[in-house]
């Protein structure tokens, strides 16, 4: 049985945000944490981003593509795992095929607004 704090924490049906590389979902919200899944197209890639207000654990839910983490790339499929610290740069890419990814992120400050995009595919980058 879930507790209420988890109960206002759910939404009924997730809001598909569709985006250059694919697209992502928000599928639960607490005091402190969002989780959500995001999908990237084969070939695409996020921006080079990092957070000021977050830290995230990725979670590769199916098909197959690379994590960049810590100026590395790791080969990803269902079943990797990666953390990413506050203020760390990142990025993920679709291999040969589309890469679904469960993100859970932690911290204050929970929203699009906290994205520093210092490369892009999609000119999205602001000086």
């Amino acid at each position: 049985m879930l507790n209420a704090t988890a109960r206002r924490g759910m939404s009924k049906a997730p809001q598909r945000v569709e985006r250059p590389w694919g697209w992502y979902e928000d599928l639960l919200e607490g005091e402190g944490y969002k989780v959500k899944r995001f999908l990237v197209f084969a070939g695409q890639q996020l921006s080079l981003q990092r957070h000021q207000h977050r830290s995230e654990n990725w979670t590769v839910v199916s098909g197959q593509g690379q994590l960049f983490c810590k100026n590395t790339w790791h080969d990803a499929q269902a079943g990797t795992t990666l953390y990413i610290p506050l203020g760390v740069l990142h990025r993920a890419r679709g291999g040969q095929s589309d890469l679904v990814v469960i993100e859970v992120q932690h911290g204050q400050l929970l929203q699009e607004s906290d994205i520093e995009r210092l490369e892009d595919d999609y000119g999205r980058v602001i000086s």
